[in-house]
């Protein structure tokens, strides 16, 4: 590949100097107090509307809006360039891998065109005739949002049941269709879950929210014909830290109530059909996470009770409800078990090393099978097995560099086969490098890093840097390959992922030491990581781009405000940036059962540790990079406002003139844009910005 002169690629920024003022919000007083008698001053605490309808704050919504339209309007032909790339490498008419349930093929396929796809399927195989059970793209007409989540079948296959949100605010509404008239029933449940699960042929148990926390906080049964109001409540969560959620074993002989805090779980199960006989697995017990599977006449329990990093134990169904003390160690501590699926004969799991996510088999009788993986760093995921006494365990393979491939292992004879390989119109991963590297960071550890680039690429210390991190909650960010970043590779950009503190890549302790008092250590290992590929000459100081959303925004929040000079631009989706007014404030989604990922700032000691990084309360008087923020209006993981207070107060503090743009669809939440393509406009977007802020043309 060309190396190219730095001088010769940055953009002129007259245009951007002749754009027009960007918006300025009101400041008005107003105190925020924490219980122990702290004070702060949030002058743009006006800005939020629980009921979104404010005409003022949709204005300054607007106007933001507006800034951004007219400040793109010069990239619009990238914009439009890399959109037509990216969707580009997605196969119009793709489906997905028919999975096999109470003996049926379920699977989604596409249309050409076609924002949602088309769920249906088969009954007894492939080649009998196939049944549409919803015509996603009809039912989404006249919607800026929609989305179906959590559909499941009667298992005698005559009703089928689904989570319908047309809002983008994740309260979905319970419907369910009759496979054999093929209409819609009459019977809807609003402010629901995506869980549904189906306790007898008329009978179906789902978890209602609660209406100002979108908390889940019952589960119900509903038998179909009868009204909602008269839904028997089966559970209720009165502990306002946990999330509940109801599911069904591998074997489908059960159902079970799992409730859930960061810390402990809770787990009880009932034969199926019968939901009143609720048998506890285990009680809760702080610091003890658990999940029990059924296959086979036996229960197998992933545990992290005298195993930081899990392991996997057993009991027979006549040791139900008898203490954990009885259970049958089938694996001894070691490797991080990240999943596992329950069969008849064998175990599938998931399991880390040395930061990437592989598969190992385990038979009855004990014997250990490892799945081989040839690339540095990649991923396997366990994925659509519905039957325990299949012989096959599903699972997909993919990396920075090669597209999912879905594959089956077969228990019998040891050996695996591929069922599908996602099919990406013009791209040829034998074109593409991707690395495992190691960053030493600032007190020593070590943290894995995944790249990938163009091959051909020199290692000078001019290329551009694109880094992504998420590091939160404990979730792994694990490398896959993605339709879009190959739009940036192919134009010469480095492409990182810092799998830092917070997550679990690494093992338990990987979360341990990037959440509470330690999460300073998430943002240190972002910012060494940068550094130290810019030192290894991966890539231009200067000429480094950072991502986040979620809380990978409060990461990008923390890393401006701590490092704005190693960062040329920095992208915050949906940015969690107001810690210290959220988590004082327990009405707002996701407060109280977040206490145990950042503690509760109505404690002094607390209260300090999160007011020394949070984005918001550190906004100081320095030069930021160029900043792209973007929200979802409907957001009920992370509230709009909060963007939307940090955007003004970043505008008034800082010293640079770098431009700062705020995007807010005013259609989504948390997710963006629905649909397979109108997603990718927005990724388009912010990459025509990042892509002239890196000083890349087009």
């Amino acid at each position: 590949m060309r190396s190219l002169l730095l001088a010769s690629l940055f953009v002129s920024t007259a245009t951007l100097a002749q754009a027009p003022t960007p918006p300025v919000a009101a400041q008005r007083a107003h105190e925020v107090r924490a219980p122990f008698g702290a004070v702060r001053n949030d002058e743009y605490y006006w800005l939020r509307d629980d009921t979104r309808k404010n005409p003022e704050m949709l204005a300054y919504l607007g106007a933001e809006n507006a800034h951004t339209d007219a400040m793109m309007a010069p990239l619009k032909s990238l914009q439009n360039k890399l959109f037509a790339e990216i969707t580009g490498r997605i196969k119009q008419d793709d489906s997905s891998v028919p999975y096999r349930q109470d003996g049926y093929y379920y699977y989604r396929r596409f249309t050409p065109g076609a924002d949602y796809p088309i769920v249906a399927r088969r009954k007894g195989s492939m080649t009998a005739p196939e049944q549409i059970l919803l015509d996603e793209p009809a039912m989404a007409k006249g919607s800026g949002y929609f989305a179906v989540s959590g559909f499941e079948a009667s298992r005698d296959g005559r009703y089928f049941a689904y989570a319908e949100d047309k809002v983008g605010r994740r309260q979905y509404v319970l419907k369910i269709l009759d496979t054999i008239t093929g209409k819609t029933l009459p019977d809807t449940v609003t402010n629901i879950e995506p869980d549904l699960v189906w306790g007898s042929a008329n009978q179906l148990l789902y978890v209602e929210k609660d209406p100002v926390t979108l908390q889940s906080k019952r589960i119900k049964l509903h038998i179909i014909g009868s009204p909602a109001d008269g839904d028997r409540l089966l559970y209720e969560e009165k502990d306002d830290t946990f999330n509940i959620g109801v599911t069904r074993t591998a074997s489908g002989k059960f159902t079970c109530i799992v409730a859930e805090a960061t810390t402990m779980t809770e787990q009880r199960c009932a034969p199926f059909g019968q939901p009143d006989r609720m048998t506890l697995i285990a009680p809760r017990t702080k610091d003890v996470l658990y999940r029990a599977e059924h296959a086979n006449g036996r229960w197998i329990v992933r545990t992290n009770a005298g195993a930081p990093n899990y392991q996997l134990k057993s009991f027979p169904d006549a040791a139900l409800g008898k203490p954990s003390s009885s259970w049958t160690t089938l694996t001894q501590p070691g490797d991080f078990i990240d999943d596992f699926a329950a069969f008849d004969t064998f175990t599938a799991i998931a399991e880390r090393h040395d930061g990437n996510k592989r598969l190992r088999l385990l038979s009855r009788t004990g014997k250990s099978t490892l799945v081989d993986a040839s690339e540095p760093a990649y991923q396997m995921s366990l994925e659509d097995n519905h039957e325990a006494g299949s012989r096959w365990a599903r699972y997909t393979y993919e990396s920075l560099a090669t597209p999912t491939t879905t594959l089956e292992w077969n228990s019998a004879t040891g050996k695996s086969r591929t069922l599908k390989v996602q099919p990406v119109p013009g791209y040829d991963a034998k074109n593409y490098v991707t690395e495992r590297v190691w960053t030493i960071a600032r007190d020593g550890a070590r943290v894995p890093v995944s790249l990938v680039y163009k091959k051909g690429l020199k290692r000078d210390g001019t290329a551009p840097l694109f880094q992504y991190a998420y590091g939160s909650y404990g979730l792994s960010s694990d490398p896959d390959y993605s339709v879009a970043t190959t739009s940036l590779l192919d134009r010469g950009v480095v492409f990182a992922l810092a799998h830092i503190r917070g997550g679990q890549e690494m093992g338990r302790h990987w979360f341990d030491d990037g959440h509470l008092a330690k999460k300073q250590n998430s943002f240190n290992d972002f910012v060494d990581v940068t550094r130290d590929l810019v030192a290894r000459r991966y890539a231009a100081k200067g000429r480094v781009a950072a991502h986040g959303g979620s809380a990978g925004g409060l990461l990008m929040g923390a890393v401006a405000n701590q490092a704005p000079q190693d960062y040329a631009v920095i992208v915050a989706q949906v940015p969690f940036v107001d810690v210290l007014t959220t988590m004082l404030d327990t009405s707002i989604p996701l407060t109280t059962n977040e206490f145990d990922q950042w503690g509760n700032p109505a404690n002094e000691a607390d209260y300090k540790v999160m007011a020394a990084y949070s984005p918001y309360d550190n906004v100081r008087a320095q030069a930021y990079p160029s900043m792209f923020v973007s929200t979802g209006l409907w957001d009920s993981q992370v509230q709009y406002y909060e963007p939307a207070k940090w955007v003004p107060r970043l505008r008034a503090r800082k010293t640079d003139t770098n431009p700062l743009l705020f995007r807010i669809n005013m259609e989504a939440g948390h997710g963006g844009k629905s649909g397979r393509f109108r997603s990718y406009a927005d990724q388009a977007e912010m990459y025509a910005f990042v892509l002239d802020r890196l000083g890349i043309k087009n």
